[in-house]
Order: C-alpha cells, then structure tokens, then sequence
C-alpha cells in the first residue's frame, strides 16, 4: 500500500478537494496522513485519513519526520506562494526531506496528477 501525505495551505484547501475528488478511484488505494485542517476537508469527503497536527502547530514537521522514518512515499503540498506563511521554516525542512530521501513532492494539481498518473501506469506495468 502507497502511503500519502497530503497538505494545502488555507489559500489552496478548494483545490485539495477538488483533486482528492478527481483522483479519488486511486487514493482510495492508499494511505493517507495529512495535516490537521485538510485532513479534515478530506475526511469530510468520505476518506479514511490519519489527521496530525495542523501545519503551523507542527503537523509540516511531524511529516518530515515520516518522510526521514521511510514512512510516507510520496507528498503532495499545495502550496499558496502568494501568502506569507509563518511556519516557512517547517515548509522548506519538509521540502528538503523531499530531496534528501528522495520522495516525490508535488506543489500543485498538475505535477500531483502527473505523479498518481504515473504511479498508476508504473503498478500496471
């Protein structure tokens, strides 16, 4: 099973909806952990989700920490640029984790769709 964290800053929460809708044939496959408050906009469409803190309260950091553990294989963070966000500090440790462990990181719907679409191809292979 594909283990998922999911994060939206408040400014992108619609969009993280929208996209758990329109995905949601694949992520009902998976595991999903998300920071508090999108974890309950996911919930509230009918996804099971494992809720951890919110994002300026430490949730960012508890899934760096699942990401440095090998126990998130993939995060999608759709990130508003256009907000200060006081927890930045939080984003980029979790960003970098990213890169450090090697775990796809999605900022935006598209590049999240293009890496479910080819997750989906690369487990039909």
């Amino acid at each position: 099973m594909i283990n998922i964290a999911l994060i939206a800053h408040d400014g992108k929460k619609a969009e993280m909806v929208s996209f758990i809708l329109s995905n949601q044939n694949f992520l009902k496959t998976t595991k999903i952990f998300a920071t508090g408050t999108t974890g309950s906009h996911i919930s509230k469409e009918g996804f099971e989700v494992e809720s951890l803190l919110s994002g300026p309260l430490g949730g960012d950091a508890q899934i760096a920490t699942m990401v440095a553990t090998g126990k998130v294989d993939l995060v999608i963070f759709f990130r508003d640029p256009l907000d200060k966000h006081p927890h930045e500090p939080d984003v980029q440790m979790l960003m970098r984790q990213c890169d450090v462990h090697n775990i796809p990181l999605a900022t935006n719907p598209k590049a999240a769709y293009y890496l479910l679409k080819g997750i989906t191809t690369a487990l039909s292979e």
